[in-house]
């Protein structure tokens, strides 16, 4: 299942499409479904510095080190996370493209 949400962050509307892969609450899934083993490499550690909650999505951002990371997910799984301001949390990240630019 597939949807579409869009939120304000600042003056700009930010739209994202999110995909939906299990909608079992977080306490129901099991011990490994929890703790699955990951193909992703980049496991970021950090804190977050603002939770902005949209219709269907919510904007997370993270301080990671001197930098920010934002990531769009579910409104639900961040409901479910009980995300909030100074929450400590790994961000994983899979990307098929890294852009790099040259200072």
């Amino acid at each position: 299942m597939t949807g579409k949400g869009a939120f304000q962050k600042g003056g700009a509307l930010v739209s994202a499409e999110s995909t939906l892969v299990s909608d079992a609450p977080q306490s129901a899934r099991t011990e490994k479904e929890q703790t699955m083993a990951l193909s992703a490499r980049n496991h970021l550690k950090g804190e977050v510095t603002e939770v902005l909650l949209g219709t269907v999505t919510a904007l997370i951002t993270v301080k990671v080190g001197d930098n920010m990371v934002e990531s769009v997910i579910t409104k639900r799984s961040a409901e479910e996370l009980k995300l909030k301001k100074g929450d400590k949390l790994t961000a994983v990240i899979k990307a098929t493209e890294v852009i790099i630019q040259k200072d």
